[in-house]
């Protein structure tokens, strides 16, 4: 009896603890504002709980075409109002929403997929709540950039993300010219039909660079492929366009290759002074040269002064 007593009190305590931290995150999710809630790439099931939440507790859900959010929120039990905000109607709807947002009300911001306002037209709604001051929230969650990044095999410590690549030829290489020089992981969006001519022009101006290409990431017939540069823009021209969206990752510019010309003079005049080991650790510390490479020159040069 007293171990059923224990159980007992030990749930109840359970249940006490976690009670504020279940009034603190309805809380969040009650507030008045523009809720940015990111939705699943392709995945139902990618949808959080707390974004779930909102949905079911806002005013509007403001979709950037309500057929996609529609059919996502009957998967899920949800029915709340929709309404349309595009490239196309966003001048006339952003003063509408704005207005009830001055007023109270909870509004939820979503994308056909993935997160708001990256490559698409919340930015602007966004950019004008903050400018008068209103509440505006983020609800994470999916993102095609992070799921192909983890994908990829790439360095993640850093990338740059340039978003859709120009359609036009001239543009597209211009754009890629710039990135080249950016030192990180690059991400891009491509549509299938141009997917085989921006590889080709990528590993003809980015060089010979590590590669993923992600395809309905998180979709029943999801495809990562890797490779060089070089090879996948003659597998994809030998191919038929894919379907579907194409998450590229392109790995950083190798490193420059060490100049090793000014240490070789450096070490003439500092082996005569000191010794071949300490020679080299200062001068790899001083000109950031790796000591191996250094070593070997030094041992060469030393070798040659014994012979002559």
């Amino acid at each position: 009896m007293k171990r059923r007593s224990s159980r007992i009190l030990s749930a109840k305590a359970a249940d006490a603890a976690r009670d504020p931290i279940l009034t603190r995150e309805n809380g969040q999710s009650a507030a008045p504002g523009l809720y940015v809630i990111a939705t699943p790439i392709g995945n139902a099931r990618d949808i959080t709980l707390r974004a779930l939440d909102v949905f079911r507790g806002c005013d509007l859900i403001v979709a950037e075409d309500t057929r996609v959010t529609a059919k996502l929120l009957a998967i899920h039990g949800v029915s709340r109002p929709l309404s349309a905000y595009n490239d196309h109607n966003a001048g006339r709807e952003r003063p509408r929403i704005l207005a009830r947002l001055r007023e109270g009300s909870r509004i939820a911001l979503v994308s056909d997929a993935g997160t708001p306002l990256i490559s698409d037209p919340g930015y602007k709604l966004v950019t004008a709540a903050l400018a008068e001051g209103l509440p505006v929230h983020s609800v994470p969650g999916a993102s095609a950039i992070l799921a192909a990044l983890t994908l990829a095999g790439l360095p993640t410590d850093r990338f740059f993300f340039a978003g859709f690549l120009p359609f036009r030829h001239g543009e597209r290489r211009r754009m890629l010219e710039a990135l080249r020089q950016v030192d990180s992981t690059l991400v891009v969006f491509e549509s299938p039909q141009r997917l085989a001519e921006s590889l080709n022009d990528m590993q003809e101006i980015l060089g010979s660079r590590k590669a993923s290409i992600g395809r309905e990431l998180t979709k029943f017939h999801e495809e990562v492929r890797r490779g060089d540069l070089a090879t996948l823009a003659r597998d994809y021209a030998s191919k038929s366009s894919p379907k579907g969206e194409i998450t590229i990752v392109i790995g950083p510019p190798p490193p420059p290759e060490p100049d090793f010309a000014k240490a070789e003079a450096l070490l003439k005049m500092a082996l005569p002074l000191m010794p071949l080991r300490a020679a080299v650790d200062m001068l790899a510390e001083a000109l950031e040269l790796p000591r191996n490479g250094l070593y070997d020159r030094a041992l060469a040069i030393k070798s040659a002064d014994e012979d002559s």
